[in-house]
């Protein structure tokens, strides 16, 4: 049987299905993560409402005896995003940016492993990019093997992507995103981490198509995410009113990495029709830039999950162009609300898309096939009910439960 330590700096909604499958098949020996709540610690009964539910989003459902936590630095990160202390948290540069983070999490994890190695009788390590190196190098010395979680496009195929938006959409260069403006230490320590890795764990086709031709020895695991529960009765949905518009749900950080540039291009091929954007997201630019770009766009500021859900029910599709991404899980989110999806395979969600059923795959950097697709929705509104219960069907297939088990499996097979 495995013996598995389970890193994570954070602890997002795919690392916690991890945590869960490996513990439930009885591979989990530790879990190393910066910051862990339990229901019942001191911060959740001492901290105020607000600051009390903050604290409970790093719960973990695992024994305290079996988390490691390394608090100090993602503390001050927190504390200075809360701030506004820009300078802190400025990337790469900054003591308590993510890159630091992730960097001093890495290298605490590498100084435990010889000792939970002994104790533990680990055989494998299980990380993600950028904070996998330390971990990996010290697990290749101590005969470990090395599970690499890559979420999102390798850096080579990003970068390209993203230089080629900046090239042909300058104004837009500045809502990229850090993967441009990487530097060259940042990416040699991730091409060391594949490097070091013995298996790659993928969310998409996508991702893994994205892997570099050097990348030949390291074993290939798909693993797509899981869906959320529908709060939807199928049977509910009915025509949209010819009358109101046709509302198309963007929801995604508002730059050019998520194709907004080429959503808002497709919007102004529409103009005329009976179609409302809405935008729900954070800003990368001023509000004075997106008015320019698309004057009638609604914005939509971020709000508690259950609220987006709530204007998702309210939308009648959802639209993501993704340059780059690794697996939206937003795109399944709507798709549990009862929205077909207008996508590119970029957003590493081919599978989701049965055409003309649960919706339409659009090529990148396409505004007029985006404006094309979403004036067959306006102009099929009929067609609406049937493709809603649709993409809740489909999205339902995809279970955490599910991507777990492929994880515990993998790991099994590892020789």
């Amino acid at each position: 049987m495995p013996s598995l330590l389970l890193t994570h700096p954070a602890g997002n909604q795919n690392v916690r299905a991890v945590l869960a499958a490996t513990e439930g098949a009885g591979q989990l020996a530790r879990f190393a993560t910066t910051v862990a709540a339990f229901e019942g610690d001191a911060p959740s009964r001492l901290l105020p409402g607000a600051l009390r539910r903050e604290w409970l989003r790093r719960r973990f459902d695992i024994a305290p005896a079996k988390v490691l936590t390394h608090p100090a630095r993602e503390l001050a990160r927190m504390v200075a995003a809360k701030a506004g202390w820009q300078g802190a948290v400025r990337h790469e540069a900054g003591f308590a940016s993510p890159d630091a983070v992730f960097q001093d999490f890495d290298r605490f994890v590498a100084a435990r492993l010889p000792g939970l190695a002994r104790t533990h009788g680990l055989t494998a390590v299980y990380a993600y990019e950028d904070s996998a190196l330390h971990t990996f190098r010290a697990a290749r010395a101590l005969g470990l093997r090395c599970i690499y979680d890559l979420p999102i496009a390798y850096w080579e195929t990003g970068r390209r992507l993203m230089q080629e938006e900046a090239e042909r959409l300058p104004e837009w260069a500045a809502t990229l995103g850090g993967g441009v403006t990487d530097s060259a230490p940042k990416l040699e320590r991730k091409t060391e981490e594949l490097a070091l890795a013995d298996m790659v764990v993928a969310p998409s086709g996508f991702v893994l198509d994205s892997l570099p031709a050097s990348a030949t020895r390291q074993k290939r695991v798909l693993t797509p995410f899981g869906s959320p529960p529908s709060s939807v009765d199928e049977r509910s949905s009915e025509v949209p009113d010819p009358g109101r518009p046709l509302r198309v749900l963007f929801v995604g950080s508002m730059g050019q990495r998520k194709g907004l540039a080429d959503l808002f291009a497709a919007m102004r091929l529409l103009e005329g029709r009976n179609i409302e954007l809405v935008v729900l997201g954070s800003l990368q630019e001023s509000p004075e830039f997106y008015r320019r770009q698309c004057e009638g766009m609604r914005h939509e500021k971020g709000r508690p999950h259950a609220q987006v859900l709530e204007l998702m029910r309210s939308c009648d599709l959802f639209c993501l162009p993704s340059i780059v991404e690794g697996r939206a899980l937003v795109t399944q989110e709507a798709m549990s609300q009862g929205l077909p999806i207008v996508i590119t395979a970029n957003t590493g969600g081919a599978d989701l898309v049965i055409e003309g059923r649960t919706g339409f795959l659009v090529p990148i950097r396409a505004p007029e096939k985006i404006a094309e697709t979403i004036a067959w929705f306006d102009d099929n509104r009929r067609e609406l009910p049937a493709m809603k219960a649709a993409a809740m069907r489909h999205a339902a297939g995809y279970t955490w439960q599910h991507y777990g088990e492929l994880v515990v499996d993998a790991i099994r097979e590892l020789d």
